[in-house]
């Protein structure tokens, strides 16, 4: 009998430590970004005290605008984030302030030229926002930031046809979280 029920209490205590922890995780996605040519994106993060929380981010656009060719738009892009976030107050709720590095493979052009860019960006950022609480489990965040890194890129004659124009390799700093993100408290 005591072998059957050791088995049970395992499951149902690690269940209960889930449950008990589950006010810890986060899922957002920036409504910004998916305005910017439809860019998916999703963040997970994970609070680890009453001031601080980790977090993880992806985006992604596959998407082309246009008529394919020399007209064509696009803003493609494969981007992974990882930081950090400082809460002055408490987690999920007001002021905070983050950090973190990423990596943006990225494919741009045909919006007020044909020029297009492509290539690769490396670098860490900083930002800022707030986090108002709308339902128990449903928080609005906005927010401001920016990158600084290394890129090397290609720029290409139009968006299609390969003829390269130049290319190069330098520093950035770019705008970066222009965040309005609903964010789901578990």
């Amino acid at each position: 009998m005591r072998a059957k029920i050791l088995p049970l209490a395992a499951v149902l205590l690690a269940m209960s430590a889930l449950s008990a922890r589950a006010q810890n995780f986060s899922l957002a996605s920036n409504l910004a970004d998916w305005a910017d040519c439809g860019t998916i994106n999703i963040e997970a993060s994970m609070g680890l005290a009453r001031h601080w929380s980790l977090n993880a981010g992806a985006k992604y656009n596959p998407f082309v605008f246009g008529e394919r060719g020399p007209q064509q738009k696009q803003d493609k892009q494969r981007l992974i984030s990882f930081g950090a976030r400082f809460w002055p107050w408490h987690l999920w709720s007001g002021w905070w302030f983050s950090a973190k590095c990423q990596y943006q493979e990225f494919n741009s052009g045909g919006f007020s030229s044909p020029l297009t860019k492509e290539g690769d960006r490396i670098g860490g950022g900083i930002g800022a926002g707030y986090s108002m609480m709308i339902t128990k489990h449903l928080n609005l965040d906005l927010g401001l930031g920016a990158w600084l890194g290394y890129s090397s890129y290609v720029d290409y004659s139009c968006p299609r046809c390969g003829r390269i124009k130049g290319s190069g390799k330098e520093f950035f700093v770019l705008p970066n979280d222009i965040l309005l993100s609903l964010s789901y408290i578990f």
